[in-house]
């Protein structure tokens, strides 16, 4: 099914966008329906945009025909209400060319684009798969740069050299040091919207004037996560935003420090009493000890204080 036809409001990418879990059965198999219901409460939350099949999402243990059908409920379920940013990602050139051209044919309002994996591509070759994938799709790019799950960082100055190509409109910059977000900020902030991706410096990317926040966590939080946006940013109250921030950091620290984001995720999000499954192998469901602990962090968030 095409969504293309559909009409979606023309905006810049901006404010918190959910990098996306993707439901599952018992089974191990893909609940659609769940996805469906999901990202309505996300919309219902205030959440501005969602990123489906991105690191959170698993990407790289589903099919082609899954990934197609986890976009597919996606862009059906938010029916235009906010951008949908597909995760586009690959071991080859040639597949995330296709990945990022399903994504627009479907009606996506961008592609999430990482470097490719395990290849380790020098500079060079880096440039020139990005300029591919440019040269291939009309709908914007937002860079991915998190050298620890693809092994190859993108220094500031390299990716500021890739705002040449048309498409590459924004970045979402997940090495976790501020000292990149103000790096980029300087060298390309006026031709780059750049986005947190890491959960623990979020409040201070937004004072040194980040577009957004790309956030795994925001499918257990959405709503501190929007709120968060919207004192800081929007209303330019910084210290209820400052306030926030510190309420809901515990469970972000933990989130990021824990080595298993993923798998905690979900855990934190059926404690929270939105069951979105285990994750599927190679990864394993947190333990009883590791969901402990997570239900004592979210204690001490707003969204989390009843459960």
């Amino acid at each position: 099914m095409l969504y293309n036809t559909m009409k979606i409001k023309p905006t810049r990418l901006h404010g918190v966008l959910t990098a996306l879990v993707t439901p599952m059965k018992a089974n191990g198999e893909i609940h659609l329906a769940k996805l469906e219901r999901f990202v309505e409460h996300q919309i219902g939350q205030g959440i501005h945009g969602l990123i489906p099949l991105g690191s959170t999402g698993e990407f790289y243990a589903l099919s082609p025909a899954e990934r197609q059908g986890v976009l597919e409920t996606t862009l059906g379920a938010a029916a235009g209400r906010v951008p949908v940013v597909a995760g586009a990602n690959a071991g080859s050139t040639r597949e995330v060319v296709a990945f990022a051209r399903q994504a627009e044919q479907l009606g996506c309002a961008g592609v999430l684009l990482a470097a490719p994996f395990y290849s380790l591509p020098t500079p060079d070759e880096l440039f020139a798969h990005f300029r591919a994938v440019n040269d291939a799709i009309g709908i914007p790019i937002m860079l991915y740069n998190y050298p620890g799950r693809t092994g190859v960082d993108m220094s500031p100055e390299f990716i500021a050299g890739l705002t040449v190509l048309e498409n590459v409109r924004y970045v979402k910059e997940s090495t976790g040091e501020m000292s990149r977000m103000t790096t980029l900020m300087r060298l390309c902030g006026d031709r780059l919207g750049v986005f947190c991706g890491c959960d623990t410096i979020a409040f201070e990317s937004f004072m040194v004037g980040a577009l957004g926040w790309v956030g795994g966590v925001a499918n257990v939080l959405p709503a501190s996560h929007a709120r968060l946006y919207e004192l800081s940013v929007v209303k330019q109250d910084y210290a209820g935003a400052r306030k926030l921030f510190f309420e809901i950091l515990p469970t972000l620290e933990l989130m990021e420090g824990g080595g298993k984001y993923t798998q905690w995720v979900k855990a934190a999000c059926a404690i929270l009493g939105r069951d979105v499954g285990i994750p599927r192998q190679p990864l394993g469901p947190a333990s009883k000890a590791e969901t402990a602990i997570l239900r004592h962090a979210l204690r001490q968030c707003a969204e989390g204080k009843k459960k």
